[in-house]
């Protein structure tokens, strides 16, 4: 309660109550003219009932304003020295909501690329099936903040067009890099999502799981696949790609790799 409270005109309470641990009026309460003179005619008891009611007055202003006794009404202030608290420090812990030291590991991944795919699954008897005019352009997308980036490639695969998109990028929540892709060959989304990853490698495991729609053989049509994609950074314009499955029964396989060679910047 800044400045005086007019009882009458004669109440005088400066500063803050509550300071210390008691009620805080600065000095002594402004005593009327009236109260002088009852002391003077010996009214003594007079006095001090009317003190009692000033402060109770003061008491039950201060109550409505801070809804509190005893505490500051200024924000950060210490009950007991009556000084602003010192701003609290900087969270120790990142911003969730902030690109971090995980997203600039991708950075060498942005630009315009030339790339080279190899594919064992689909040539016959295990031949693989090699292409060379795959053009590659990866750009982060602005509009989610710079949290996430874009793949998008075009080429010809077995002598047929591809295409495929992807979304990359790093959870600050669950520690870990997650892509998600879609293309022309396969009929549903290649999802990965990594275990927790803060280290500095230039290689990036990120493992998932897809329901193949029988690319690696009947048997195998409609069962959960474990897959794993690989990422090694080279030198900011030489990186690769590789993809692994893990069929049921079997050991992890190779079969699926992209050799990227930069043309440009983006």
């Amino acid at each position: 309660m800044s400045g005086r409270l007019g009882m009458s005109g004669r109440l005088s309470v400066s500063g803050r109550l509550g300071v210390s641990g008691r009620l805080g009026v600065s000095g002594r309460l402004g005593v009327s003219g009236d109260d002088r003179r009852a002391r003077a005619e010996g009214g003594r008891s007079t006095s001090r009932g009317r003190r009692a009611a000033l402060v109770a007055a003061a008491l039950a202003v201060t109550l409505g304003l801070t809804g509190t006794l005893g505490a500051s009404a200024a924000p950060g202030a210490s009950a007991a020295s009556g000084t602003s608290a010192a701003p609290s420090a900087t969270p120790t812990t990142d911003d969730p909501f902030a690109p971090g030291p995980q997203h600039r590991r991708l950075d060498p991944l942005v630009g315009t690329w030339k790339a080279t795919k190899y594919n064992w699954l689909l040539g016959k008897d295990g031949e693989v099936v090699v292409s060379h005019d795959f053009r590659v352009k990866v750009r982060w997308i602005e509009k989610t903040g710079g949290r996430f980036m874009e793949e998008r490639t075009e080429g010809t695969l077995a002598g047929r067009p591809y295409f495929r998109t992807g979304v990359l990028g790093y959870s600050n929540i669950d520690k870990r890099f997650e892509w998600t892709t879609f293309d022309s060959v396969t009929p549903t989304a290649m999802t990965y999502r990594g275990a927790p990853d803060t280290g500095g490698s230039h290689e990036i495991s990120i493992p998932g799981e897809f329901t193949d729609p029988g690319i690696l053989g009947p048997e195998f049509q409609g069962r959960s696949i474990p897959m794993r994609t690989v990422i090694r950074i080279e030198s900011a314009n030489r990186h690769t790609l590789d993809m692994y499955f893990t069929p049921p029964g079997q050991e992890e396989r190779l079969v699926d790799r992209v050799e990227y060679r930069r043309v440009g910047k983006g």
